[in-house]
């Protein structure tokens, strides 16, 4: 080898270490959707002790589960039609494991059910009165989910019991959780009280593996949070992690899994919000919406602040 070709292979090789060294993974790693800071306050604390991302997940979610004020998490969430509260819920862990609850009522923390189906059994999902009996043989306690403060907001809806989307909230609201802890391992959990005033049995794309949430170890996740039927419908966070599988990265791809929705034919995406975020191995993110205001929380580097996303729709 000449000594110019020798040179030029050091120059490369120095470039290529350079640029790697520059992309070296920023662990540990705690984000979720809306502006959630005791929850990843308490994710983090999990990690930061040498925790797994399972765990931190998990009682991260649970933070919200409990706080009777969101009215959109466990306890205190608005009701159905009927004014019963329902909660959906799933998690997975890196090994690709996932255990979900659906129609859920009177057990508080339904992150924490969805996770024992994931160990404690051969299934994915328990619905309805089947998973109420299943976390009351694991140790829940029954507890009255439905508030005062729910019963009001309820019984005024009664009086006009119409259904009328608002940009951003869509009479409800979900957590979505991912973590990478300092071994490198992705897990995610997603938990919410579903849409307010729904119809009795209604079920949206919180406790949907591959809608509401989708960990690959390999590659990343992604959580969705908006009106649940239109993430459904495209399997928004499996999406996302198989286009970071192709080389997209986290914002690429929840931009793209945004397009997919608003250019369907006839979408009526102008009135409803569909908001994503991704996590890769890296711990690079992304986060992306159909219309603006959809906030994110992350807690890296120490720092847990949150953040508004950018969004589709700029044409107000």
């Amino acid at each position: 080898m000449s000594i110019g070709s020798y040179l030029n292979s050091y120059v490369k090789t120095s470039a290529d270490e350079s640029k790697k060294n520059k992309r070296k993974a920023k662990l540990p790693l705690v984000v979720a959707t809306w502006n959630v800071k005791f929850a990843t306050s308490k994710a983090w604390d999990i990690l930061i002790n040498g925790g797994s991302a399972l765990d931190a997940v998990e009682q991260g979610c649970r933070v919200e589960e409990a706080n009777e004020k969101g009215q959109s998490v466990g306890k205190g969430g608005l009701p159905d039609r009927d004014g019963q509260v329902t909660l959906d819920a799933c998690i997975m862990n890196a090994e690709g494991n996932a255990g979900s609850v659906v129609y859920l009522k009177n057990i508080t923390h339904a992150v924490s059910v969805a996770r024992k189906v994931m160990e404690d059994t051969p299934h994915v999902m328990l619905a309805g009165k089947g998973a109420e009996e299943f976390a009351l043989t694991k140790g829940f306690k029954k507890e009255k989910l439905l508030t005062d403060a729910s019963k009001k907001s309820w019984e005024k809806w009664t009086k006009t019991s119409e259904y009328k989307p608002i940009i951003n909230i869509e009479n409800h609201d979900t957590i979505g959780m991912l973590a990478i802890d300092q071994q490198g391992d992705i897990c995610g959990a997603c938990t919410t009280s579903g849409l307010a005033y729904k119809m009795n049995g209604r079920v949206g794309d919180s406790p949907i593996i591959g809608a509401g949430l989708f960990v690959d170890n390999e590659v990343g996740g992604a959580v969705a949070t908006g009106l649940g039927e239109e993430v459904v419908k495209s399997v928004g966070s499996f999406l996302i992690v198989e286009l970071m599988r192709q080389g997209k990265t986290p914002q690429q791809a929840c931009e793209e899994a945004i397009k997919r929705i608003v250019q369907k034919p006839n979408s009526d995406y102008k009135n409803f919000q569909v908001g994503y975020i991704a996590i890769n191995k890296l711990g690079e993110i992304g986060a992306y919406s159909i219309h603006q205001w959809f906030s994110v929380t992350k807690f890296q580097n120490g720092r847990n602040h949150t953040t508004q996303s950018d969004y589709f729709n700029k044409n107000y």
